[in-house]
């Protein structure tokens, strides 16, 4: 009897410790689901109150220890305790060394173009087959180049969606002569002037030119023109309109 009372003892103990052991486990899962969430705001008041980024997404990486995220100032990886910042592009090995920084990359191109295409400046085709975005400045000359190509652009189907870049920056004459353009009564005539290096009559209005130019920093934009495609890649340049035309029908 008493051998049998000390069983039934011993297996109580038991029970209460496996109790005890799983509610520790399910707990500690609760607290680094919350520490997790916790660590992304961490990481986006971080980056904002010392390095002066604004945080747009803050997402898991292809790499173990790493998130990845998109600032106004462009796209970094960070480690998961926020102390290491890094700018760099994650190769896939396994997967035939898919770049991966550019998958990422070229979503977030199209949903930023997509959100600015109502306050571009369109020069559309009749027979549309391909629409591109273009990041342009009225001073750069490379710009101009390719503007001179528009309408043979138009001619093989391509629409051109012109978003601004003022390569001065927000706080320039440069910049308020790209407002007058977008403000313009007839703003592809105002651009296109304005590209044959006739001066900008002032105007202003409601207009996406500071957006265009902040979605172009996030975007990291370095130069004029830099052209995005329908699928979300990039050339980031000049590039003579028969090129343009081809790669465009190269992908389809």
């Amino acid at each position: 009897m008493k051998n049998w009372l000390a069983n039934v003892e011993y297996f109580k103990v038991k029970v209460v410790k496996q109790i005890a052991v799983n509610s520790l486990a399910l707990a500690a899962l609760m607290v680094g689901s919350f520490t997790h969430a916790a660590d992304d705001a961490a990481i986006q008041q971080k980056l904002n109150t010392v390095l002066g980024l604004e945080v747009e997404s803050v997402a898991d990486s292809p790499v173990p220890g790493l998130v990845q995220v998109s600032t106004d100032r462009g796209f970094f990886y960070i480690s998961d305790d926020g102390q290491f910042l890094l700018q760099a592009v994650v190769l896939n090995i396994d997967e035939g060394m898919r770049n991966e920084t550019e998958v990422a990359m070229t979503a977030l191109r199209l949903e930023g173009v997509k959100k600015m295409a109502p306050s571009a400046i369109t020069f559309k085709a009749k027979n549309e087959k391909h629409v591109i975005s273009v990041f342009t400045d009225i001073s750069c000359g490379y710009c101009r180049k390719l503007h001179n190509e528009i309408g043979e652009l138009n001619d093989k189907g391509i629409t051109v969606n012109y978003l601004a870049f003022p390569r001065a920056g927000l706080n320039s004459e440069n910049y308020e002569e790209m407002v007058s353009v977008w403000c313009a009564a007839n703003p592809q005539r105002a651009l296109t002037n304005a590209k044959a290096g006739e001066s900008v009559d002032s105007a202003s209005c409601n207009n996406k030119v500071a957006e265009q130019y902040m979605l172009g920093q996030k975007l990291g934009v370095r130069g004029t023109p830099n052209i995005i495609l329908p699928d979300g890649s990039v050339i980031p340049g000049y590039q003579p309109a028969d090129a343009i035309v081809d790669v465009l029908n190269q992908a389809g």
